[in-house]
């Protein structure tokens, strides 16, 4: 998918094939065996990746997945999303993504220790505030990225809260990174919403997804749009109110029970329902794939912001397009996280931290910006949104490796 979406970006820049079949290829990548002793005093080996994939502006950044089903052509994918990304953004850094293949639900809290300290164990040569930065991603937390810093630093002798962020704050984490990826994306749904014409104002939304970010989504409609969100989901199904839900209600039962399909008083729904619902918003914070060839017919949204990595497949795109659908590509929807990762590097490096409000102020600055130079540029190609923020990122690339002298 990656690879087609920047292909089609090539044909449209007219681009270089050098630089094409540079930008096709992960840089570098590393495959790690990580043996882990288990609470019953057995030793078991997961398999764990780093891939960097391109650093033609700087050091690479990105997250570190733990999922069962991880694969290497994801986390490559990840990390050319992760380029794309921060070329979107304007951030002086590349792109690189990690994963393990483990289920963290099946782990102990020791076991998950010893798990994220031992990948540092073997990746640590390869990862450095000024080499590759990694960040937290699906089932991975503050306090797997606390680990994985104290054990960085303890191998390089010294304190280096820079080398991984996403940190809580007291050790050098930034204010605002809990829910920057939601705010990011609340900031590129506003901006949308101009474009279309659309009063946010009690429009109705349905979030796919209900982790961290789709979550903070939720609360997020309600605060800074006074939207209703009527249905959300998570993998077992979702829940339904055309009145819309009550977010606290919904918020505790998925605490208490790891689902939202055991709020009471609501309609249950499926997955596949959700997407299809008449709503004003669909926001796509699930995993990779969901929507598709098949069931992006029945889309019947205004919006469809991608809080996921790749929650579209090519094929979709082009059918959302013809059908009026304006899509916020994952790359600038989600790029919050990333944005306010960065903030923390840099409060890192000079030892000094922003408040709240400072935070927030410079994402929605960066995120507009972002916004904005997709959307003219999607105008002037007439082109969709997901082309038109490929244009942008992958232009701003190939001229760092032109002027570095790489093509």
């Amino acid at each position: 998918m990656a690879q087609k979406q920047l292909d089609d970006c090539a044909e449209i820049l007219k681009l270089d094939p050098s630089a094409h079949e540079i930008l096709r290829h992960p840089m570098r990548e590393l495959h790690v065996s990580i043996p882990v002793r288990m609470d019953d005093g057995s030793t078991r080996v997961f398999q764990g990746y780093r891939v960097q994939y391109n650093d033609a502006l700087g050091p690479t950044k990105g997250g570190i997945r733990f999922h069962p089903e991880e694969t290497i052509d994801t986390v490559r994918a990840l990390a050319a999303w992760m380029t794309w990304k921060c070329a979107l953004l304007g951030l002086p850094l590349g792109g690189g993504k990690g994963g393990v293949i483990c289920n963290p639900k099946e782990l102990s809290v020791g076991e998950l220790e010893r798990l994220s300290r031992a990948y540092i164990d073997h990746v640590w040569q390869f990862i450095g505030p000024n080499k590759d930065i990694p960040a937290p991603d699906v089932y991975t937390t503050p306090q797997i990225m606390a680990w994985m810093m104290d054990e960085y630093s303890k191998i390089v002798g010294r304190n280096t809260f820079g080398c991984i962020t996403g940190k809580p704050v007291c050790i050098g984490g930034s204010c605002g990174r809990e829910d920057a990826t939601a705010r990011g994306g609340m900031y590129a749904i506003r901006e949308a919403a101009k474009a279309l014409g659309l009063d946010l104002k009690n429009v109705t939304v349905a979030i796919q997804g209900y982790g961290n970010a789709g979550c903070n989504a939720a609360f997020l409609c309600k605060e800074l749009f006074d939207a209703k969100v009527v249905a959300v989901s998570d993998s077992k199904g979702g829940v339904y109110n055309k009145n819309g839900l009550p977010l606290e209600n919904v918020c505790d039962y998925k605490t208490k029970t790891r689902t939202v399909v055991s709020t009471p008083d609501v309609e249950l729904i499926s997955n596949e329902e959700l997407l299809e619902l008449d709503v004003d918003v669909l926001i796509a914070a699930a995993l990779e794939n969901a929507i598709t060839k098949d069931n992006a017919p029945n889309v019947k949204a205004k919006i469809l912001a991608e809080l996921a990595n790749g929650p579209t497949t090519p094929e979709a795109d082009a059918i959302l397009y013809d059908n009026g659908v304006h899509v916020i590509p994952d790359f600038l929807c989600n790029a919050g996280g990333v944005t306010v990762s960065y903030f923390e590097m840099v409060q890192n490096i000079y030892m000094y931290c922003w408040g709240l409000e400072e935070v927030y102020e410079r994402l929605n600055t960066r995120m507009t910006e972002a916004y904005r130079s997709v959307f003219d540029a999607s105008q002037v190609y007439d082109i969709n949104m997901r082309k038109a923020a490929y244009v942008v990122a992958v232009d701003r690339v190939v001229e760092a490796m032109r002027l570095r002298g790489w093509v």
